[in-house]
């Protein structure tokens, strides 16, 4: 059997952190109790002052290092919400931090990671993905002989991220029947495995990660810890290619399940909470109610938890989580059209092609020859996914249809 975080450990690491970190709310959540017709209440682990649980593994792991460690320093790679929990240690504690991070990281995140570390922190990116900066922060450390701070595949890491689970079971009245919980690297759903399986051991624990990223349900299949060749980076919250090797092997045999949702249904969600909820979320946040439809009938008159990691959610990505969301939905839909070469031909195919209720939102065109037709890349918005056939019928039959660029992955690429 693997290790599982011991309770009294749990408990050390929950009175260090209380030092740094409030008790995070837990709240019901009306409209999706009646929605699945289930008590859904929703950890908000969004709330800390870093806006996610991280902080919570970061400073049990810093502040378990001995005076001539810390004196060494610390280096650790994040996609993000690591980073600022290990910040925010290093400013605190008074310990020198060099902190790696993807050159894809959202500027926000990068912008917050430094203001929590003040002159205490070196921030460095490094890479394309969490891998590629935790190969060169891991390369670093060792020449440096400074400490590594692992995200999530340490015993301090994911005993401080099972505070989470002790935090739940004093807030809640009943017994909780399912806890939903965003899987990257695996550290807090470990943690959380440890605190459940000792103290509440008949609640089902569900493993949630991005259908472009499932690293984790990958290596549960295939009974050993896989690394993916590559991975889609838009949920940089919970996109790793491998996951640790102390978290596989508590998840392996602790969740009840581990199931994947789509990047374009996430966009859907973090939309959804925030236009009806005034919840902001990051992608990662998200997935756990992403996922609920997947299993609505499951969780029917059930106590359900979503744990809300965290909000560390850039403005600047907001057109592409709508883009996303469009394209889930079947509402969004890019075609090459071709124009005759003739006055009033755009005019003909606003008029007699679009729908009353579709919309153009995107529009590319160049005449650069003296072909009969030429080609613009077009992106239409409609009201219902029912629209798309009738409108490519009334394409082919004016002329005007080229290709239908939503299905050719090697074109579309390049529009989103």
């Amino acid at each position: 059997m693997p290790y599982f975080p011991d309770i009294i450990d749990i408990r050390k690491a929950a009175e260090a952190i209380a030092k740094v970190a409030s008790i995070t709310p837990l709240t019901p959540s009306i409209r999706l109790s009646k929605r699945y017709g289930a008590d859904i209440v929703l950890k908000r682990e969004d709330l800390h002052r870093v806006r996610s649980y991280k902080i919570r593994g970061a400073f049990n792991k810093i502040n378990s290092l001995t005076a001539a460690e810390r004196k060494k320093g610390v280096v650790c790679a994040s996609a993000g919400n690591h980073a600022q929990g290990v910040a925010f240690a290093c400013n605190h504690l008074g310990i020198p931090g060099t902190i790696y991070m993807p050159s894809v990281t959202p500027k926000q995140k990068i912008e917050q990671t430094k203001m929590f570390g003040g002159d205490w922190i070196n921030v460095v990116l490094e890479g394309d993905t969490f891998d590629d900066a935790s190969d060169r922060a891991k390369q670093y450390a060792l020449h440096t002989d400074k400490n590594y701070i692992h995200p999530f595949d340490d015993f301090k890491v994911i005993e401080g991220q099972a505070t989470v689970g002790l935090e739940l079971l004093d807030q809640v009245e009943k017994p909780i029947d399912y806890i939903f919980v965003a899987v990257g690297g695996g550290g807090l759903a470990s943690g959380l495995i440890g605190v459940f399986d000792q103290l509440s051991p008949d609640t089902k624990i569900i493993g949630v990660e991005p259908l472009g990223a499932p690293s984790m349900k990958t290596s549960i299949e295939k009974g050993k810890n896989t690394e993916l060749s590559a991975i889609d980076k838009f949920i940089d919250g919970a996109a790793v290619k491998k996951v640790g090797d102390l978290t596989f092997n508590i998840c392996r045999h602790g969740l009840f399940d581990m199931v994947t949702v789509a990047e374009g249904k996430v966009c859907q969600t973090i939309l959804e909470l925030y236009n009806r909820d005034a919840i902001v979320v990051e992608p990662a946040g998200a997935l756990t109610i992403a996922v609920l439809d997947a299993y609505a009938e499951e969780i029917k008159g059930k106590t359900v938890v979503c744990i809300l990691s965290g909000s560390n959610n850039d403005i600047t990505r907001t057109a592409e989580i709508k883009e996303r969301a469009l394209l889930y939905a079947r509402l969004k839909h890019y075609f090459i059209v071709r124009f005759p070469q003739r006055p009033g031909a755009l005019k003909q195919f606003v008029v007699e092609v679009l729908g009353p209720d579709d919309d153009i939102t995107h529009f590319e065109y160049s005449k650069k020859s003296s072909r009969e037709n030429a080609p613009a890349v077009v992106g239409i918005e409609l009201k219902d996914p029912e629209d798309l056939q009738p409108l490519i019928e009334r394409m082919k039959a004016g002329n005007f249809f080229g290709e239908y660029l939503n299905d050719k992955p090697d074109l579309f690429q390049y529009l989103i």
